[in-house]
Parts: C-alpha cells; structure tokens; sequence
C-alpha cells in the first residue's frame, strides 16, 4: 500500500495487536476501519473522539486519495480540547493521520497519560512525536 501523502510505500507495524500502516518517508500512519477504536482504552474514549468527528467543509488542505479505493477522502476534525484535521475515506476504509496526529488523538481520549499505545508509538516512531511523553 503506498502512503496517501507522499506516495511512498508504508510498512506494517503492530501496535496493541493493531496492524497499522506507517509511511518511513513523512510519518503518517493509515489505519482501517475500526482499528482506531481498539486502540482506545474503555468505551467511554471510543465514544467522545469518535463524536468529536466533523466534516471541514472549509479546510484549505489538499485532499487525498484513500490508498485502498483511491477516492479522494474527506476532511474531519477530531478532538476534544484542539481540533486536529484528518482525512476520512467516504467508503469508510480508514483515517489518514499525519506525522503526530495519532499520538494526539489517543493523547486527546485517554485518561492515563501512561497510556500503553502512547508508549508504545512513542517506543516505535520516534521521540519528535508532539505529546507522546
């Protein structure tokens, strides 16, 4: 699968039992439908970032193409406190996050900041990666 950024092949990792693909070249990372919820500790996480999801009509980014249909995906924000601008398939495959913004989210929708994915993508992507310590 190449990256819907830079079009670079991405690798897959496992993050938590989690296949994720990661792009060496720009840091992004594609996760498929549903992966993100498992992630995410309790129920209670899952519902608030998945709610926070709004489509930006607005936003100025380029689109990308879902690297699985290859249709342009949508933008939406996420996030509780800031909004962090991502791109969602219309078919549903996935969410595109940008080098950090992964981490930002989990960040985002746990409470333990000892979070074992924090650590773990900490452990695995690199310390330049905004609030993963």
């Amino acid at each position: 699968m190449n990256c819907p950024s830079c079009n670079e092949p991405m690798i897959v990792l496992e993050l938590d039992k989690v296949e994720i693909d990661n792009c060496l070249a720009c840091g992004g990372i594609w996760l498929d439908a549903g992966e993100l919820e498992l992630l995410l500790d309790s129920a209670e996480e899952k519902d608030t970032i998945l709610n926070s999801f709004e489509e930006d009509l607005e936003a100025k980014e380029e689109k990308r193409k879902c690297p699985i249909c290859l249709k342009k995906m949508e933008k939406v924000r996420s996030g509780i406190e800031e909004k962090i601008l991502l791109d969602k398939c219309r078919e549903n495959h996935g969410l595109w996050f940008d080098k950090g913004e992964l981490c930002q989210i989990i960040d985002m929708g746990t409470k333990d900041k000892n979070n074992k994915v924090l650590v773990m993508l900490k452990d695995m992507l690199g310390n330049e990666l905004k609030k993963c310590e």
